[in-house]
């Protein structure tokens, strides 16, 4: 199991880690485009939409890093043993949970407050 899941694990991180430099193109992208443009953003039409673009991809951008930080996680926890016990309770994490989540560290009675 510890294979699969470890191949899974860093499959995921690469894939988080060309998502986050894609939303910080995009981010750069934006910033020099708006560069371009009036910073009245109150009485420029495209003002608000600049904003809109900028806010969507900068909290794109932080679920891309949490979501790293969770991946590099699991592979910690999977190198030190404890990958699948609940980092709350000490529990076992269902099967079915980590094969949803692969990066999660607590059981789903944790996760939903139940203890």
């Amino acid at each position: 199991m510890n294979a699969g899941v470890a191949e899974r694990l860093a499959a995921e991180r690469v894939s988080t880690m060309a998502r986050i430099e894609d939303l910080t193109r995009q981010l750069e992208d934006i910033a020099a485009g708006s560069a371009l443009t009036t910073n009245d953003d109150e009485h420029d039409p495209e003002g608000a939409t600049i904003a809109y673009e900028r806010a969507l991809v900068q909290g794109l951008l932080a679920g891309a890093r949490q979501d790293l930080a969770a991946f590099v996680g699991a592979e910690e926890r999977l190198r030190a043993g404890t990958y699948g016990t609940c980092v709350r309770c000490g529990g076992v994490i269902a099967v079915a949970r980590l094969d949803a989540l692969p990066a999660t560290a607590t059981c789903i009675r944790c996760a939903d407050g139940r203890r």
